[in-house]
């Protein structure tokens, strides 16, 4: 009986001094767990990432370092870890077979975190549709359009296509068209835009906008207002731009061409360029031309 009890003080001493190192171990490393996440946090915070990604990663961080923690608390108690690794292992191997496409979206999302194409409330094309970013969460982006339709897209699609992001820059260059015949003044044309120009306190000075004369088309001489503006008064500017030129156009007789097609008839024998028809009205010959 007497050493019966010898022998459970000394399991007692051993194995007591195991509980109280895993016991450490734990409480130690929970405690280290919430300051490691908590830097995680406060970095990602700084970096201006989504809030919803901040929350993912900061409860990944400190589950993954929990998992770490405990594994070493069960070692320092003699417990084998290595079939627990393996197991852990065999399943995360498992899931990601299962789960290939989750994944690539995760990671799509991760570098979306660290290299930061465009972040909420940015105006971007990608993936074929264009909208202002709504959410960047852990699987997915969510656009919403102007016309206020919410599109869920895959990070990965969207990651892996090329990004247009409008809101990237404080100014933008509004490039608008304008179409005048040629019988118009195009000196005339000219001072009609600068005025437009000049008088809207939207149109920066500086870059200064350029009126130019693109292209000579068949039907019309194409001008266009290059116009230096900053970014959140982008279509303001182009729609009461074309609208402007419109009246003011219409104001000074600028004409607007448009694509029109002529029809002339021609009877054989006749002279060229008299349009007649043969003695039982129907025409012998047609011919079509274009006209702008």
């Amino acid at each position: 009986m007497e050493g019966l009890v010898m022998r459970l003080q000394e399991l007692a001493a051993f194995y007591g001094i195991k509980i109280l190192a895993a016991a450490v171990i734990l409480v130690v490393g929970r405690w280290a767990a919430k300051g490691i996440t908590k830097i995680t946090q406060g970095f990602l915070t700084r970096g201006k990432v989504d809030p919803t990604i901040i929350s993912f990663a900061e409860h990944l961080t400190y589950v993954a370092l929990m998992v770490f923690i405990v594994l070493a608390a069960l070692a320092q108690l003699g417990i084998q870890t290595t079939s627990f690794i393996a197991v852990i292992g065999a399943a995360g191997l498992a899931i990601g077979l299962a789960l290939q496409g989750s994944l690539a979206n995760f990671a799509a999302g991760f570098l979306m975190i660290i290299f930061k194409p465009f972040k909420a409330g940015d105006y971007i094309e990608g993936a074929g549709v264009a909208g202002t970013v709504d959410k960047i969460q852990v699987f997915t982006t969510t656009l919403k359009t102007p016309d206020n339709k919410l599109v869920i897209i895959p990070n990965a699609k969207i990651m892996g296509d090329n990004i247009v992001n409008y809101s990237a820059h404080e100014t933008r260059r509004a490039d608008m068209p304008f179409r005048v015949s040629y019988q118009d003044d195009i000196d005339q044309v000219r001072r009609i835009l600068r005025n437009i120009v000049d008088n809207d306190h939207r149109i920066l000075k500086d870059p200064q906008a350029m009126i130019i004369i693109k292209t000579l088309t068949d039907s019309s001489v194409d001008f266009e207002v290059r116009a230096w503006v900053k970014t959140a008064d982008y279509w303001g500017v182009y729609f009461d731009t074309v609208e402007k030129a419109k009246r003011q156009f219409d104001a000074n007789g600028v004409s607007v061409p448009f694509p029109q097609r002529g029809v002339h008839i021609y009877r054989h024998g006749a002279d060229r360029g008299q349009g007649s028809v043969a003695e039982d009205g129907i025409p012998t010959a047609l011919g079509v031309s274009d006209a702008g």
